[in-house]
């Protein structure tokens, strides 16, 4: 959702589900949460919309694994996000789907199609990291 008219940029942002992976053993613990990245903004928010985080991105560190997992410190704490929940962890509430829906999410970057062995057995999960990460990084997130 990016744009430049007469030399300004009207990028809007982006909008995505991924799984905020709370904890490394337990499926279940495995949340989605809502992520949103505007300019000087990154919203971050649970199942019932409660906000995770809510920072300037230039604010967060991390890097991405070579897993997939886009590890990130915001406010001191820990944050992995993958790109899809394991099979006991919760499904997106209807408010997060409704929220993501109304915010008008960007389509994924060209490069977040991934490769064959990511699709197979990963269903493109690491590729969608790739993509936020690489969103972050633009918007001035200090990433590795």
């Amino acid at each position: 959702m990016h744009a430049m008219i007469g030399g300004m940029s009207t990028d809007t942002g982006h909008s995505g589900i991924v799984h905020w992976r709370r904890s490394l053993w337990n499926g279940a613990r495995c949340e989605p949460v809502l992520v949103t990245l505007r300019p000087g903004s990154l919203h971050v928010r649970d199942r019932s919309l409660g906000t995770v985080a809510h920072v300037d991105p230039h604010a967060v560190t991390g890097r991405l694994t070579r897993f997939g997992t886009l590890v990130l410190t915001i406010d001191g704490r820990r944050h992995a996000l993958v790109g899809r929940g394991a099979s006991l962890s919760p499904a997106p509430s209807t408010e997060q789907r409704q929220a993501l829906e109304d915010a008008g999410h960007g389509a994924a970057s060209p490069g977040a199609v991934g490769g064959a062995v990511d699709q197979l057995l990963n269903g493109g999960a690491a590729a969608l990291m790739r993509d936020w990460h690489a969103r972050l990084a633009a918007a001035g997130a200090r990433l590795t």
